[in-house]
């Protein structure tokens, strides 16, 4: 059996972007994650993947490195984490709020563990 885990919002601080403002400045991103596991066998933390665990691999990411793209950024965040914890799949989607032309814009991607 497997089940979804869902983060929504989460505020990642970044200094990512095409213009050398955006990059010298930065800006708060907010990070979706969903990633599917298997079932814990136990009501116990330790049965399963620390939401605390997936949030610091995205800050860690975004603090690693500028990226340009927010494919490149979306992208990056969902290696990681299949790399580092044992999720059958994950999807990330990285939005960048305060556009002056809308809401805000996203790029989303999706890994499947090799596993």
């Amino acid at each position: 059996m497997s089940v979804e885990v869902e983060i929504r919002g989460l505020d990642v601080f970044g200094r990512h972007g095409v213009s050398e403002e955006e990059q010298r400045v930065g800006q708060v991103f907010l990070v979706d994650i969903a990633y599917v596991v298997d079932e814990p066998a136990a009501d116990d933390v330790a049965a399963a993947v620390d939401y605390r665990a997936v949030r610091d691999i995205a800050r860690a990411v975004s603090d690693a490195e500028v990226y340009s793209l927010l494919e490149t950024l979306a992208g990056a965040v969902a290696d990681a984490l299949v790399a580092a914890l044992p999720v059958r799949s994950v999807r990330v989607r990285v939005r960048k709020p305060g556009i002056s032309w809308a809401e805000w814009t996203s790029a989303s991607v999706e890994r499947v563990s090799g596993s």
